[in-house]
């Protein structure tokens, strides 16, 4: 078995080590045995969609936002769109996560059009939600209680068609009003949890990889446990301090 997974702009959005989320995966992938090969998309490179099992979008500022618009229009957009209705497996995180969406507005009221895989869209606010957070990922998303860190000004709003990845246990998700956290449409699994995300939380990283060896195999064993005695330990210390300050 074999995944070929796609970082996509990993030159631009890679805010606060959000590649270690590709290292994670790859090195969980390689202790069972399965091969996985990484490539790396960005600005003015063509996206060849059918090669890649899984993709990856880190997070970035909003003017690094901006600088990729045109190179979304050009037709990395359409592509994008296009795996996600093809049930491609993405991990998105934070400006990452906005791209997938409708729209972000501004709080002066200007708004930047984005590429539309997901029914969501975000409102930017004048204070920034930041800090550890917690959330617990729902059932269909593996159940587990996930740590991070969040610092985004944009509130994203869900979509009728758009389930949450998670409701919030401790800190803002993804907008400080309605307790989600992050987003599930299709094989799409969207947060605000930067850290970076997956090396804290290995339930998460290998529910996503079991999704997409399920989905390009058909039938897949489940994935054999691995020791994650340090990845826990991290996981459960910063679950205690943000329960108990």
């Amino acid at each position: 078995m074999e995944l070929h997974i796609c970082h996509l702009y990993p030159d631009i959005l890679n805010l606060y080590g959000d590649r270690g989320n590709i290292f994670t995966m790859k090195r969980r992938l390689e202790a069972r045995g399965i091969g996985v090969q990484i490539d790396e998309c960005s600005i003015g490179q063509p996206l060849d969609i059918d090669k890649y099992d899984l993709f990856f979008i880190g997070g970035g500022q909003d003017f690094e936002q901006e600088v990729l618009l045109r190179d979304l229009a050009g037709g990395k957009g359409r592509d994008i769109r296009t795996a996600v209705e093809d049930e491609k497996v993405f991990l998105a995180i934070c400006g990452g996560y906005q791209m997938l969406g409708q729209y972000y507005k501004t709080w002066d009221g200007s708004q930047m059009d984005f590429i539309g895989a997901i029914n969501v869209h975000t409102i930017g606010a004048k204070e920034r939600m930041i800090g550890n957070y917690m959330f617990r990922t729902t059932p269909e998303s593996s159940g587990s209680v996930i740590v991070g860190f969040e610092n985004h000004s944009g509130k994203t709003y869900l979509g009728e068609d758009v389930a949450p990845l998670g409701m919030v246990l401790k800190g803002f998700g993804n907008n400080g009003e309605d307790h989600t956290e992050g987003a599930r449409c299709k094989n799409v699994f969207a947060t605000y949890s930067h850290g970076p995300l997956l090396p804290k939380n290995p339930a998460l990283c290998d529910f996503i990889l079991q999704t997409a060896l399920e989905r390009k195999y058909d039938t897949c064993e489940p994935l054999g446990p691995l020791d994650d005695t340090l990845e826990n330990s991290a996981h459960d210390y910063m679950e205690h301090r943000l329960m108990h300050g």
